[in-house]
């Protein structure tokens, strides 16, 4: 095995005349040293095959490519959530405005497909500037110094689709990264990543679900349409009318993506359609001091979080800085539904661009949000509790925290509120025992939670495992019948 020796990028031909970043050998040296990657080498593939012909400078070793894979199937949402994604795109997102006002030129990584194991799926999204700075993942740290270091001469003719391996070559074990799978990165820049930044910024504000139709082989690697956004498409994104776009809005109504070849409308090659689930929200009702872990937490995992409660000098802005919506309740209103009319609730602030979803001085929850009921006031969560319970459609997730017992009070006092016949009292009771079977309480998975951090952390697991349609089972159970690493 060869040792890897650093050396200066600006030695390496291929990256004369690209920016700093394309030849910052920071990136390379640091995570050479901090994953112990002293044998670092990215496989590459396709027509722009640069990594095949170039001897790393700074590892002295050759970059090798793994053979063309037949395709793969996608890996599918499991449920409403996908937070991981939603994550990248929050921290993505602001860098590309930023650079996008400065006029640079940057480089976006897309993972579109996976074989063998790896640690992000497809979709997940890398942004690297010509400074050096970046943005996103594509990896858990191993292929991250790899990507950004010949991603601007790789991308200097155009969007490419390259392979890369997480598998050590000279041996049977995966070196440093613990994967061993191949990921497929499209790299393109800015000329055709800035449109499809553009339609995701839209998304992510309208909290929209998006379909993204992307020509991963061929000619015409780059080109693109979209489903899910209102008016006319971004520049650059094919409008309606061909293969792509129909591909598109299938993705959007099986709200799946398709991975699929096409021979037709000047199409000959691979596409990949992206489906994106619309941005998920938790909406706490309840602007305590126990809130405020939960708001942290939640909007770590990219989340829209909008904050309740019908006492004003609780929901402020100054207690909840991080929320994207502080909410003061008109308590005497709930449960009625306003719909169709500006809703008398009026929240302190709030984005630009609102989604639609159930018209209620709630706000304005959507299928595949989350509602912690947990004010500490029995009328206010009696009454936020028969609004939601009142709603059309539901969000996804309703915890209440504290005991069934205070829970069962809280339903039969909704109830009430909700005008639900009374006699037989026991058609009531049962109605109570349908809506708590239907319930999160206590919510939260048994984490042995004492404290408001340990208990935020709890609840906001059980969202995760709802949304996500998860187990919430320790993964060597539910992945379990891996092979021994050592072996005697």
């Amino acid at each position: 095995m060869m040792s890897a020796k650093h050396r200066d990028h600006r030695r390496c031909a291929s990256l004369v005349g690209q920016p700093d970043g394309a030849r910052n050998e920071c990136f390379t040296a640091h995570y050479e040293q901090l994953f112990g990657l002293a044998h670092a080498a990215a496989g590459s593939g396709g027509e722009n095959d640069g990594g095949n012909r170039h001897r790393h400078q700074c590892t002295g070793r050759r970059l090798t490519s793994g053979s063309r894979a037949d395709p793969v199937t996608i890996a599918k949402p499991r449920g409403l959530s996908e937070n991981g994604r939603m994550i990248d795109i929050e921290r993505i997102l602001p860098l590309g405005r930023e650079l996008e006002a400065a006029g640079a030129d940057y480089v976006l990584g897309t993972v579109v497909a996976v074989e063998g194991a790896s640690y992000r799926k497809p979709g997940a999204l890398m942004l690297l500037a010509p400074d050096g700075r970046r943005a996103g993942t594509v990896s858990g740290g191993c292929l991250e110094a790899q990507v950004a270091s010949r991603a601007w001469w790789l991308t200097a003719n155009g969007p490419c689709v390259q392979r890369y391996s997480t598998a050590e070559e000279d041996g049977e074990r995966p070196y440093g990264s613990g994967c061993g799978g191949v990921v497929s990165l499209l790299l393109e820049r800015r000329a055709t990543a800035s449109p499809l930044l553009a339609a995701l910024q839209q998304a992510f504000d309208r909290r929209a679900p998006l379909a993204v139709a992307t020509i991963v082989e061929g000619g015409q690697i780059g080109r693109r349409a979209l489903a899910g956004l209102e008016g006319d498409p971004a520049e650059g994104i094919q409008a309606g009318g061909d293969p792509l776009q129909e591909l598109a809005e299938q993705a959007l109504a099986s709200r799946k993506s398709i991975e699929k070849e096409i021979l037709a409308g000047g199409i000959d090659g691979r596409v990949w359609v992206d489906f994106r689930p619309a941005r998920p929200g938790l909406w706490i009702f309840g602007a305590g001091d126990d809130a405020q872990p939960l708001l942290h937490l939640a909007k770590e995992l990219g989340w829209f979080v909008s904050v309740a409660d019908g006492r004003s000098h609780l929901a402020t802005r100054e207690r909840f800085p991080l929320a994207d919506e502080v909410r003061v309740l008109p308590i005497g209103e709930l449960p009625a539904i306003q719909s169709g009319s500006k809703s008398a609730s009026q929240p302190v602030s709030q984005p630009a661009s609102q989604p639609v979803g159930s018209a209620s001085p709630l706000g304005n929850l959507l299928l595949q949000d989350a509602a912690a009921v947990m004010s500490h006031s029995f009328e206010l969560d009696a009454r936020v509790l028969a609004a939601l319970l009142a709603l059309d459609a539901p969000p996804a997730y309703i915890g209440v925290l504290g005991t069934q017992r205070r829970t069962r009070e809280l339903l039969a006092e909704a109830a009430h509120l909700l005008s639900l016949p009374a006699d037989p009292a026991s058609a009531a009771a049962a109605q109570v025992e349908r809506w708590l079977a239907q319930l999160h309480s206590p919510m939260g998975l048994d984490l042995g939670a004492e404290s408001p951090e340990t208990i935020a952390f709890s609840v906001l697991a059980e969202i995760q495992k709802t949304l996500a349609g998860a187990t919430a089972l320790p993964l060597r159970e539910v992945r379990g019948g891996m092979p021994a690493i050592f072996s005697s």
